[in-house]
C-alpha cells in the first residue's frame, strides 16, 4: 500500500480559491433556498433519482430516468438491466445516507456497511462466528431421530425429507461460516485487490485532510477515492461520501445530500480524468457550483409548477385528492397511474381521471405504459 499513498499536499492554493469560493457561496444558497421551500422535500426526492442517473452517466452508462422511478416503484415495464440495478443501489444509498445522522455515512460503522454492500468484503462471514452452523447441524443429527413411530409409511418419507432439507441447511450454514459463500469469481474480482487496506489508506487521507474547508475535504476525498480505487467496483460509492463530507460540515443541512454526479456531467471528461492532480480538483470544484446551480434552477421551476397546480384546488372539497397528487408528482420526475393508484389508494381508473384534472404532460408518448410530469 506504500506505492499507492496519496499525497494531499501542496496544493495550489492560490489558483483553487476563486473556484473554491463560488463552489461555497452556491451550495450555500441552494441550501438555503430548500431548507425554507414548500417544495424543498419534493425536490430533494427528485435529486435522489437524478443524481442516480447521472453517477451512471459518469461512470459511461445510461440509465432512463423513466426506468429508474418505475424500478423503485416496482412498476418495470421490462426486465432490469445490470446498469439499472447499480443505479437503483445509488438511490438506496442515498436515501440511506440522508435518512441517517450527518455523521454517521463517514463513521466506522457507516462505512463498513455503506463498502460492504458497494463492495468491500470485510470478512463478515467469518466474522459472524459459527454458532449458525453448529447449530445447523445440531439440528441436522437429530433430525432422523424424529421420535415418531416409524411404522407408518408416510411418517417415514416425511423423516427423510427432514432430514435432508436440515442436512442442507447445514452444509449452507456452515459454508458460509468458513467464507466460501462470500468467494468472488477471479474473472470479475482481483484476488490481490485489498479493500480493506485502501478503505484504511483512505480514510488515513480524512484524517489528514481535516482541517481544509468542507468544500476542498470533499474533493480531495472523492479524487483520493479514484486514485486509491478503493472499491473495485464501486466508485460510485466516493461521490456519495464526497457529498457526506459536506452535510457533515452543515453545508448541506438535513436530508439535503449533494448531487455531485450531476454537476460533475457538466465536466468534460478529460478534465475530470486528467492526469495533473490539479485540474482534477478545479474540475471537482466547478462541478459542485454546477450542480448548485443546476439544483437551483429545478427548484424555482417546482416552485413555479406548484403554484400552477394548486390554482387547480381552488373550490375542491377537503377530501380531494389532488393536494396528493400534487406531492406525489413534485416527489417523482414522473408517475404512472399504477403509481398514483398505489400511493393515493384509489383504483387505477380514479388515477387517471384526477391526473386529467390535474392536467399533468404526458411524458412518454406511448398508448401503453404511460407516464406523466410536472410540465
Amino acid at each position: 500500500m506504500n506505492s499507492m499513498r496519496y499525497d494531499p499536499a501542496k496544493l495550489p492554493i492560490q489558483r483553487l480559491l476563486q473556484p473554491l469560493s463560488d463552489a461555497e457561496v452556491a451550495l450555500a444558497r441552494l441550501d438555503e433556498r430548500v431548507a425554507r421551500s414548500p417544495v424543498g422535500q419534493g425536490w430533494i426526492e427528485r435529486m435522489h433519482f437524478t443524481d442516480a442517473c447521472a453517477s451512471l452517466w459518469v461512470d459511461g452508462e445510461l440509465v432512463h430516468l423513466e426506468d429508474l422511478v418505475l424500478h423503485d416503484a416496482a412498476h418495470d415495464v421490462r426486465a432490469p438491466t445490470h446498469e439499472l440495478t447499480i443505479a437503483s443501489d445509488v438511490l438506496r444509498t442515498r436515501r440511506r445516507i440522508a435518512a441517517q445522522p450527518s455523521d454517521w455515512a463517514l463513521s466506522a460503522q457507516g462505512l463498513n456497511n455503506l463498502c460492504r454492500a458497494g463492495g468491500v468484503d470485510g470478512g463478515q462471514s467469518v466474522r459472524d462466528g459459527g454458532g449458525g452452523a453448529a447449530d445447523a447441524v445440531a439440528v441436522a443429527q437429530g433430525s432422523d431421530d424424529v421420535g415418531e413411530d416409524m411404522s407408518d409409511p408416510l411418517a417415514r418419507e416425511l423423516a427423510a425429507i427432514d432430514a435432508l432439507l436440515a442436512r442442507s441447511e447445514a452444509m449452507m450454514a456452515e459454508t458460509k461460516a468458513s467464507g466460501r459463500v462470500r468467494e468472488r469469481e477471479a474473472l470479475v474480482y482481483e484476488a490481490d485487490w485489498d479493500e480493506d487496506a485502501r478503505l484504511e489508506e483512505w480514510r488515513a487521507v480524512l484524517a489528514e485532510i481535516g482541517n481544509l474547508p468542507p468544500v476542498l475535504q470533499a474533493v480531495l476525498a472523492l479524487d483520493a477515492w479514484n486514485v486509491l480505487g478503493v472499491l473495485q467496483h464501486g466508485a460510485w460509492l466516493g461521490r456519495q461520501l464526497a457529498g457526506s463530507i459536506l452535510r457533515q460540515a452543515a453545508l448541506t443541512t438535513g436530508p439535503h445530500l449533494a448531487a455531485f454526479n450531476l454537476g460533475l456531467k457538466s465536466i468534460p471528461v478529460d478534465r475530470r480524468r486528467h492526469v495533473d492532480r490539479d485540474i482534477r480538483i478545479s474540475a471537482m470544484l466547478h462541478a459542485l457550483g454546477a450542480a448548485a446551480e443546476l439544483g437551483l434552477k429545478e427548484h424555482d421551476r417546482l416552485t413555479l409548477a406548484r403554484t400552477m397546480m394548486e390554482r387547480k384546488l381552488v373550490g375542491r372539497r377537503a377530501s380531494s385528492n389532488l393536494p396528493g397528487l400534487i406531492d406525489l408528482v413534485l416527489a417523482r420526475p414522473m408517475v404512472s397511474a399504477g403509481m398514483v393508484a398505489e400511493a393515493l389508494d384509489v383504483t387505477p381508473q380514479a388515477a387517471l381521471r384526477i391526473i386529467r384534472e390535474l392536467g399533468l404532460r404526458e411524458m412518454t408518448g406511448r398508448g401503453r405504459f404511460r407516464a406523466w410530469g410536472v410540465v
